[in-house]
């Protein structure tokens, strides 16, 4: 039985990598490609959303799919735990399916699931993140989801030890994790995770050369698993077994939706 998608920011970057993925790929076909301008009501003729829009568009999108009793796949940046934590109770109550994914490539979910199970041995952690120009939101939603899981894996030795955060130079914590984000020409996507204890520090470096070859297998992963999704599901590492036992970020409370926060970058800028 073939699967009818409807993608949403197919004309993007990362919109245009998950078509070839979607044609490519056997049991599924695209039946509707939307704009940001696009009525959703051309969603109808899917039985699968697939949302690679931009943040400020994404939450309709989510909440179009939801209401049409869609499961949907969700590839735009800036869903953090507060902002997925606004429609869970709309996917609950329909009893659908969504799929959010911080980051389609393998290597950077291994590397964020490395920084989570280091992060208990360390007292210090920061972030780099780094994105071409055009990336139109920071921190990205690779950052906040590392943050968020070295948060979940220091649940009890505490936050992290982050001085002078009352500086605007020192970043944007998140989780109590100092975020900082790099937007510059000569580089796709980057992230480097700086864990520092006494005496020494230990670094963990992911870098997207090729978007399309380091995006592929992880859309395909998370087409599947998008498609016979129930509830909330968080992130490739829920999908697939990297030999490291990931801690859960806890959930939060809802709050009010406004400015998101790599998807759609190296997607509004990919």
């Amino acid at each position: 039985m073939t699967t009818r998608v409807a993608l949403v920011g197919g004309t993007g970057k990362l919109g245009s990598i998950i078509a070839g993925v979607i044609a490519a790929t056997e049991g599924f076909e695209t039946v509707a490609v939307l704009g940001s301008a696009s009525d959703l009501a051309e969603l109808d003729a899917a039985d699968l959303v697939v949302d690679a829009s931009t943040p400020a568009v994404s939450i309709d999108v989510v909440r179009a799919a939801i209401e049409r009793g869609k499961n949907v796949l969700v590839g735009t940046s800036g869903w953090s735990a507060e902002r997925i934590a606004l429609v869970r109770p709309l996917v609950d109550a329909a009893g659908t399916g969504a799929v959010f994914i911080p980051n389609f490539s393998l290597g950077s979910v291994i590397g964020s699931a490395l920084a989570a199970a280091s992060a208990p041995f360390f007292p210090s952690i920061e972030i780099v993140e780094t994105h071409r120009e055009t990336k139109v939101d920071s921190p990205s939603g690779t950052a906040v989801r590392t943050a968020e899981l070295i948060a979940a894996a220091r649940s009890e030795a505490g936050p992290v030890e982050a001085p002078h955060v009352d500086q605007r130079a020192r970043g944007q914590q998140i989780a109590s994790v100092p975020v900082h984000s790099l937007r510059r020409p000569g580089v796709v996507a980057r992230q480097e995770t700086i864990l520092s204890g006494p005496g020494e520090s230990l670094s963990i470096v992911h870098d997207t050369i090729d978007p399309a070859a380091a995006y592929a297998p992880g859309i395909r992963v998370a087409l599947a698993a998008a498609r016979d999704a129930s509830g909330v599901v968080v992130g490739l590492d829920s999908m697939i077994d990297i030999g490291i036992r990931m801690p859960q970020p806890a959930r939060t409370a809802p709050v009010a939706d406004g400015d998101a926060s790599d998807q759609a970058a190296a997607a509004t800028a990919r």
